[in-house]
This record gives C-alpha cells, sequence and structure tokens, in this order.
C-alpha cells in the first residue's frame, strides 16, 4: 500500500505525525511525506522520504501583518468561542470568509494544493493521512481516488466548528447561505472532475491521540479513530546531567518552540517566572532554544538553563512541568503521570485544553488575564507540589492514554479502509 503523509510546513504539527509513518512502514507499507520545501530537512531527519510540493507558506509574514493591524487587540476570529450568543450565523461566517480563510487556511495551502494534487496523480497513494489544517489533501486525494483522514495534533477545533455552522445554516429558511468553506473547497476540487462534500472539511475518518476525558465531544459526521499517543520532537541526545537523580523536586519550564520560532517571544517572562520561583526548594530545569539564553540573564542559584532536552526523557524525572498548554507538550508529560502548572498561550486550543487538565484535576492554570505577577504562577505551583491528587489524577490520565492502541495496532484498520476506497 502507498501511503502519502501531507502536513503543511509547520514542524511541530509533522513530528506529531512520524510515528504513524513509522509504523506504516515497519508493515512494509511505502510511505512519503508530502509539504513545502521549507520542512523538507525536518522530514529527512526522521528517516521518512520527502516529497517537496508547491512553494513555502507565508503565514508568519501573514500574522505578524495581522497583530500590527490588530495591534495587539482580540483576534479576528476566535476558535474557541463557546458562548451561545457569539456563535451566531453572521459571526461564523464573517469568521470564515475574513479571518479562517483568506488570513490562515488559504495562505498555508494555496501555495501546495496545484502541486500536491499532481503529485497524487502521479504517485497514485492509496491511502492519504493529513494533518487536519492541510486542506490541499483531500482535495488531492480526491482527484486520485484515495481514501484520506485528518490526523488531529490536539483538539478537534475545526469540526467542531463546522458543525456549529452547518446546525445554523440547515435552520435558516431565507437570507444569506453562502458556505465560503464549500465555495473555496469545491472550486479547488472542481479542477480536477470532483465535487464539494462534507469528507473535504473532516475526512473519511479522524485519527486522534487524545484521550477520551481531555477531548471535545466528536462533532457530527466525524468517524473518530483513538490512537495513542507517541512522544516525538525530533532528533535529540540525553545530556549527561539528566542520569544524575536530583536531590530536590525536579520541575521542568518549557514555554514551547513555536512561539520562538514562529512568533518571536514566549507566553511569560521567562526571567520573570525563574526568578518569582528562586527560593523554592526545587530544581528547575528550563529548556531554552540557545538564542534565548542570553535574553533571560543571570538564572537563580535553582535554575538550570539547557538547551534541547527530549521532554520524554526529562518529564519522567520531575515533580512537575510548567509549560504553554501545546497539545504535545500537555500529551508528552501527561504519558508519565506528571502534573502540569499550563501558562496557556492563545495560537490555537491551549487555554481550553488547560481548562480540560485542571477539570480533571492533574494540574493548574495561570491565564493569561490572571499573569499581571508571577507570584501567581508560584503560588500554583507551590500548591500543585503539596497535594498529592494532581499526581494521582495525572497519573489516572497516563493509564487512560496508555490503554488506547498504538499506531502500528491502527494499521489494520488503516488496511481496511483504503482497501475500501479502492
Amino acid at each position: 500500500m502507498r501511503v502519502l503523509i501531507a502536513t503543511f510546513a509547520e514542524k511541530t504539527h509533522f513530528l506529531g505525525m512520524a510515528p504513524l509513518g513509522w509504523a506504516l512502514r515497519n508493515e512494509g507499507h511505502e510511505v512519503l511525506v508530502a509539504s513545502q520545501p521549507e520542512l523538507t530537512p525536518v522530514i529527512a531527519a526522521t528517516g521518512l522520504t520527502a516529497a517537496p510540493v508547491g512553494r513555502d507558506h507565508l503565514l508568519p509574514q501573514v500574522a505578524a501583518w495581522a497583530r500590527r493591524l490588530g495591534q495587539g487587540g482580540e483576534p479576528a476570529f476566535d476558535l474557541l468561542a463557546r458562548e451561545p450568543e457569539r456563535l451566531t450565523w453572521e459571526h461564523l461566517q464573517r469568521g470564515y470568509r475574513e479571518a479562517l480563510l483568506p488570513l490562515w487556511w488559504k495562505v498555508i495551502n494555496e501555495s501546495m494544493m496545484t502541486e500536491l494534487t499532481e503529485f497524487c496523480r502521479w504517485w497514485r497513494p492509496h491511502l492519504v493521512i493529513w494533518e487536519p489544517l492541510t486542506y490541499a489533501a483531500p482535495v488531492a486525494a480526491r482527484a486520485c481516488g484515495a481514501a484520506h483522514g485528518r490526523l488531529l495534533f490536539g483538539l478537534d477545533l475545526a469540526a467542531r466548528l463546522r458543525g456549529h455552522y452547518l446546525r445554523l445554516m440547515a435552520g435558516r429558511t431565507g437570507g444569506d447561505r453562502t458556505d465560503a468553506m464549500a465555495s473555496w473547497l469545491g472550486s479547488r476540487a472542481a479542477r480536477h472532475g470532483g465535487l464539494f462534500s462534507e469528507s473535504l472539511t473532516r475526512g473519511d475518518f479522524t485519527l486522534d491521540y487524545m484521550p477520551d476525558s481531555l477531548r471535545l465531544d466528536t462533532a457530527p459526521g466525524v468517524r473518530r479513530l483513538p490512537m495513542r499517543f507517541v512522544p516525538y520532537n525530533g532528533r535529540a541526545v540525553v545530556p549527561d546531567w539528566l542520569r544524575v537523580p536530583p536531590d530536590r523536586p525536579r520541575v521542568c519550564l518549557s514555554l514551547g518552540s513555536t512561539a520562538t520560532d514562529r512568533l518571536g517571544g514566549y507566553v511569560a517572562p521567562v526571567s520573570e517566572v525563574m526568578e518569582a520561583l528562586a527560593d523554592l526548594p526545587v530544581e528547575i530545569v528550563a529548556t531554552l532554544p540557545p538564542g534565548r539564553h542570553t535574553g533571560v540573564g543571570t538564572a537563580p542559584d535553582n535554575v538550570k538553563v539547557v538547551g534541547y532536552t527530549p521532554l520524554h526523557v526529562l518529564a519522567p524525572t520531575c515533580a512537575a512541568v510548567i509549560n504553554h498548554g501545546g497539545s504535545g507538550t500537555i500529551c508528552s508529560t501527561l504519558l508519565y503521570g506528571v502534573p502540569q502548572l499550563v501558562l496557556p498561550h492563545h495560537m490555537f486550543d491551549e487555554p481550553l485544553l488547560a481548562d480540560l487538565l485542571v477539570k480533571q484535576g492533574a494540574g493548574l492554570a495561570v491565564p493569561a488575564g490572571e499573569r499581571d505577577t508571577p507570584e501567581r504562577t508560584r503560588a500554583a505551583l507551590q500548591r500543585m507540589l503539596a497535594e498529592p491528587s494532581f499526581s494521582r489524577e495525572a497519573a489516572r490520565l497516563s493509564g487512560e492514554m496508555r490503554a488506547m492502541p498504538g499506531p502500528n495496532e491502527l494499521v489494520p484498520e488503516l488496511e481496511r479502509l483504503a482497501a475500501r476506497a479502492a
């Protein structure tokens, strides 16, 4: 079976897909990874074969322009909105038309849409696995007759939004029923003789590594296949210092790489967070990219500033992890039953994922509106280390994650799905 993994060029999103690629290769299937040229070295470093298509997207530049235009105000459209008074037809329609499509989804897809379709028609994959915002992939899969499905990188916000939109549209008896998403994907499918259907927005199936306790309700029409999370953050080496057991509770401070790679900054001032924790009887391990070491000043005595360290090796040695709420970091930590203090970024699903973690009792969160003083972070960490319930609930969720089928166990089902579409 020929399997194409397709993603727009975003390192953290792709790395979460690599373990499934390995599982498919180990079962003897041919696997290629298609993305914009920027991601080629990252793909090749995983041992999978890259197929560069199209041109690099300009999302960082567009996002910077949008931030300057908004001058730091509210985002043009908030995918996290749940209040009924905000989820109106007019609001959602405007969100698709003026924000999600022109400022995000078209930006990351249009530069690869045609070339990806041409590649699929040449290679003829039997199955296409796509990152859930890479809508060029289902269009390409449809053009070559392949089965296709999404592999989520976090909470399924796009499908939830689509479900709200379709429900509101079905209830309208007159007026404007324009569907910008359907118009966009339908026009792209039509170039190759295809028609729009909702499978272009949600796949024939959806692979989801979130445990039941942390995921959203499955959106209407989505066929969910749970798959155990396998932590992978790229090539790494275990540092010597990590082999020495700490003489105090170890706390990892990891505020994400995408924030620095794409947005130029962290969710909270690292130096202020470290200073607030300076006199606690703990060992703080702050993982910072090399270019960020000099920006934090002199670290307190109880802080070890290190470069990239594989979280799946570091987390099991920790009593707690302070992070930005990214799904990969949350799941990598939770897999080892370690409680988390989340300072959520607001790039995608981080605030909502933090809320779900707190409701399960496996951690605490200090939202952006409450981070006026670092002492709030200090108090939250002290509470989490003092109350054993946080470790107990984190261990419960770890057990839930480990009971999910691994990527290799999903391969036979993927084979059946591909055969059904042949």
